[in-house]
C-alpha cells in the first residue's frame, strides 16, 4: 500500500518527530497550516493503512509511525526501478549519473559508496 501526495508530507513530518500529538503535527507545517480536521483525516486513513498508530493519554492521541522511512523509501525506489528502468539497477544508475547536475565531487563521492559496497560483497 502507499501513501498519498499529502499523506506523505504528514509522514515527513512525523517521521522527524518520531512521535506527536496532533499539535505538534500542525505546528510542524508551514504558514498556511492545514486544518485539524484535515490532519485528522489524513492520520485516521494512514492508521487504517497500516503506516501510523497511536497511544491514547486521556482524551489526547500521541501518533508515531509503524513503517521506517528508510523501509517505505527502499520499497518505492525499488518499484521505481522495476517500472521505468527494466528491473535494472545499472539503467537506473546510468540515466541518475548523466541526467541529474551531480558535481564531480557528488560522483567521486558514489563511487567510493560503489567501491565499498564491492568490497563488502
Amino acid at each position: 500500500m502507499q501513501l498519498s501526495k499529502t499523506e506523505e508530507q504528514l509522514m515527513q513530518h512525523l517521521w522527524k518527530l518520531e512521535k506527536a500529538f496532533m499539535k505538534d503535527l500542525l505546528d510542524a507545517f508551514p504558514d498556511p497550516k492545514p486544518a485539524t480536521t484535515t490532519v485528522a483525516t489524513l492520520l485516521k486513513r494512514m492508521i487504517n493503512k497500516g503506516f501510523v498508530d497511536y497511544n491514547l493519554y486521556g482524551k489526547s492521541r500521541e501518533y508515531y509511525p509503524l513503517v521506517k522511512k528508510k523501509d517505505y523509501f527502499s520499497k518505492h525506489v525499488n518499484t521505481l526501478i522495476k517500472t521505468f528502468f527494466n528491473d535494472s539497477a545499472s539503467q537506473f544508475a546510468s540515466f541518475f549519473t548523466t541526467e541529474t547536475d551531480l558535481s564531480k565531487e557528488e560522483l567521486e563521492d558514489l563511487k567510493t559508496l560503489i567501491d565499498k559496497e564491492i568490497k563488502n560483497k
